[in-house]
């Protein structure tokens, strides 16, 4: 497998016609293109986990400027890292149907412009959560964008099938900057609300790479569902389920949460796991489509948006199921 440097250094000696065109484009089209380099899909998916953390951290709403602080230092800090990202990858984006319109490859936005873009919002994040947080969310958030650029963009997506795995930490990070910024440390739930994002993430990510399975191949990237079979693929899919929903029944014992959470965990929870046997089923048939696989990306979605707007309802409607002395309820 070629290292990120040695495929950029193809990359920048490939024929001038394979390389973007860049050209100069009116305002909209470049604000627009700066902020496509953010990825807001999976920003906005990120700030779905931060603000029900700090509400169900408060057992209420906390003040206005650590929420817009925290809020707004977080979404910068996903866009810097999605940056740093679209930067890195300019090479195997050309190559693959799902991301050769981003503007690195389109020739909208140039290298350096990008890798200035990254730098600048990802200072600003960092320094809005110092004003209206604390250090330990700041540091938290600067640990995030190591982690995705670094440890994922970097080091593991080239190299292991693995890669989902480890480097989904990073969309981890959020629930514990949102924990920190509440309660300036971080405690037992906030590391389950971290356990449930990691586990979930392979199930939500490796359905997803079996309907792109030959972009994957095509750029040399050994996503899972590229370099293995919709059996094993789906199989992992339900074992991640299952030890997501279980995770996620973990702060019921912990002393935090309640009926609204602990049914919802359930319900969805069911329905997820569900899904994923529907998937492992359907990948033993002859006549197996990868699109199918989508069906449980886009659940995988729904479900954790459910577990965690229930999470931020669940401090106002009755108390813990099982409360523990010293527990807020």
């Amino acid at each position: 497998m070629p290292s990120t440097l040695d495929a950029q250094s193809a990359a920048s000696s490939a024929p001038s016609s394979a390389r973007p065109v860049h050209r100069k484009i009116g305002f909209k089209r470049k604000a627009a293109a700066y902020v496509s380099l953010t990825k807001p899909r999976v920003m906005e998916l990120l700030l779905v986990t931060t603000l029900p953390t700090m509400i169900f951290a408060q057992r209420g709403f906390p003040d206005v400027v650590t929420m817009i602080a925290t809020m707004v230092g977080g979404a910068l800090a996903a866009g810097s890292s999605a940056a740093f990202n679209c930067y890195i990858d300019r090479d195997i984006d050309k190559l693959m149907n799902r991301t050769k319109k981003r503007p690195l490859v389109t020739g909208e936005v140039t290298p350096r412009e990008a890798l200035i873009f990254a730098w600048a919002i990802g200072v600003v994040s960092i320094a809005i959560l110092l004003w209206g947080t604390n250090l330990l969310a700041a540091g938290l958030g600067v640990l995030a964008i190591f982690f995705y650029v670094v440890i994922y963009s970097l080091i593991l997506k080239r190299r292991t099938e693995q890669n989902i795995v480890w480097g989904g930490i990073a969309g981890c990070f959020p629930v514990l900057i949102a924990w920190a910024a509440v309660r300036e440390t971080v405690e037992w739930p906030a590391i389950v609300l971290f356990l449930i994002i990691f586990l979930w993430t392979p199930p939500h990510y490796w359905p997803l790479s079996l309907k792109y399975k030959r972009d994957y191949q095509a750029a040399e990237v050994p996503m899972l569902g590229a370099v293995a079979s919709a059996r094993v693929v789906s199989s992992q899919v339900v074992l991640y389920a299952w030890a997501t929903v279980a995770c996620s029944l973990l702060l019921v014992p912990l002393g935090w949460a309640g009926i609204v959470y602990t049914a919802v965990a359930l319900v969805a929870g069911g329905w997820f796991v569900y899904e994923s046997h529907v998937l492992y089923g359907e990948s033993q048939k002859p006549e197996y489509n990868d699109k199918k696989a989508m069906k449980v990306f886009h659940l995988s979605i729904t479900y954790l948006t459910l577990v965690f707007v229930a999470l931020a309802v669940d401090p106002f409607v009755g108390s813990p199921l099982m409360p523990v002395p010293g527990i807020p309820s």
